[in-house]
This record gives C-alpha cells, sequence and structure tokens, in this order.
C-alpha cells in the first residue's frame, strides 16, 4: 500500500495526534532518543499502552511494525552528524492513536525523504532493506506524509482494523 495521501490522518501532517477527543479515543505519544535502544523502550511503550487499551492480542503485529518503524527512523532519517547523547532533544517520536474500530502507530523524524520500499526484485534474505516489506504485511496499511507549518520531517503511519 504506502500512499502519500489519507484525510484520515490529516492531524499527523501537524506531527501531533488529534486533540479533538470526539475524533481520537485515546492517544499516546513518546519522545525517542537517537540512540538504538529507542527501539527497546518504543516496544515497551507500545505494550503499556495497547495495554491500557485493553489491545494486548495486539501487540505482536502492532510491536513488530513499531520496531520497524523506528529502526528506519534511526537508521534512514537522521544525519550521519545526530548526536546520539541523551541530553539532547529527541529527534524521533512515536504516536499511538486508538478508535473504536482502528489503531494508528505513527513515527515522526526529521528527514523530508520518502520512506523507500524494497524493489519486487531484490534479494529478501538480505540483513536489511525488508523494515516497510513487513510493515505494509504486518499492517492493514502504511503511507507517509511530509510534515507542515513550522515542523521539518516527515510522518510515516501504519494502520491496523480491531474487531
Amino acid at each position: 500500500m504506502g500512499t502519500n495521501g489519507s484525510t484520515m490522518l490529516e492531524p499527523l501532517r501537524q506531527g501531533l495526534p488529534p486533540i479533538d477527543p470526539s475524533a481520537v479515543s485515546s492517544s499516546a505519544s513518546c519522545a525517542l532518543p537517537a540512540r538504538y535502544e529507542a527501539v527497546r523502550g518504543a516496544r515497551t511503550f507500545t505494550k503499556a499502552t495497547l495495554g491500557q487499551w485493553e489491545l494486548d492480542d495486539r501487540f505482536d503485529d502492532v510491536a513488530l511494525v513499531v520496531s520497524e518503524l523506528v529502526t528506519n527512523a534511526l537508521r534512514h532519517a537522521l544525519p550521519a552528524d545526530t548526536a546520539r547523547e541523551p541530553a539532547q532533544e529527541p529527534p524521533v517520536r512515536l504516536h499511538l492513536m486508538h478508535w473504536t474500530s482502528r489503531l494508528v502507530c505513527a513515527v515522526r523524524d526529521p528527514s523530508q525523504d520518502s520512506p523507500a520500499a524494497r524493489e519486487s526484485g531484490e534479494d529478501f534474505s538480505a540483513e536489511s532493506g525488508r523494515g516497510l516489506f513487513l510493515v505494509d504485511s504486518f499492517s492493514d496499511g502504511w503511507g507517509w506524509h511530509p510534515l507542515a507549518g513550522s515542523l521539518h520531517g516527515k510522518v510515516v503511519w501504519a494502520l491496523f482494523r480491531l474487531g
């Protein structure tokens, strides 16, 4: 899937989860430092949040997708000179949004570059490059949006249908 547009996710263009309580049942977000240990933190945050929302049965698929999106942001979206120290403002942010019939995981990063999915003829046994293929396989859809206004970067999101 991986489309570059969706009115359902318009609030992500501003880099923030929807604020209108009627638009979303629940939302949560966390800042992630520019270190690969952040992937574990994102999974822990996801597990706790899904537990609060009584969506524990979706954890495996959602955690896999969250791990891939965060890993991609850390590996491909951060400039090489990004300081990977705790004192710096975290450049990556994970948003989880829950409606009655859907869940959206979104990762914001500072890069304006489009996420690149593996081409159909490429070697799928390679160690890297499978992330968006896994996101596409385990979610019901995914896409990305460049951020608007004063925010720079993009949001890559994945949708899960519930129920």
